[in-house]
């Protein structure tokens, strides 16, 4: 099933292209982290090593520091799917990462992506 496949992905394998994805679009890599971040509670120190331990995206998030309470702010559609409608909350966190990588890379202001807050 492709969601044993999402679950099993390295962090590190989707954090390049998110990088690749909003650095082509003229954002940059802090911003990235910055979005993250507010998302999970990473800091810098620890979505590197994420990303060089090849931690799968099921503990990447399992092991988040402190998943934003404001998460569930994040609505719209991500891969044809309306984030707020999926039910399991793995596959749901992945979408809302998605959802904001989407929005930072179409030019949308900070505080908006970060759901009114700045960090």
């Amino acid at each position: 099933m492709a969601t044993d496949r999402i679950r099993r992905m390295a962090f590190g394998a989707v954090y390049p292209h998110y990088v690749t994805k909003v650095e082509k679009k003229g954002r940059t890599e802090d911003e990235l982290h910055q979005v993250i971040t507010w998302l999970t509670g990473y800091d810098s120190a620890g979505l590197e090593r994420a990303v060089a331990d090849g931690v799968g995206l099921e503990t990447f998030f399992a092991e988040a520091p402190a998943m934003n309470p404001n998460a569930s702010l994040i609505t719209g559609v991500i891969c044809g799917h309306r984030v707020e409608e999926i039910e399991d909350p793995l596959m749901r966190r992945i979408r809302w990462m998605d959802k904001l990588v989407d929005e930072l890379a179409r030019g949308k202001k900070m505080t908006s992506i970060l759901r009114g807050s700045t960090a």
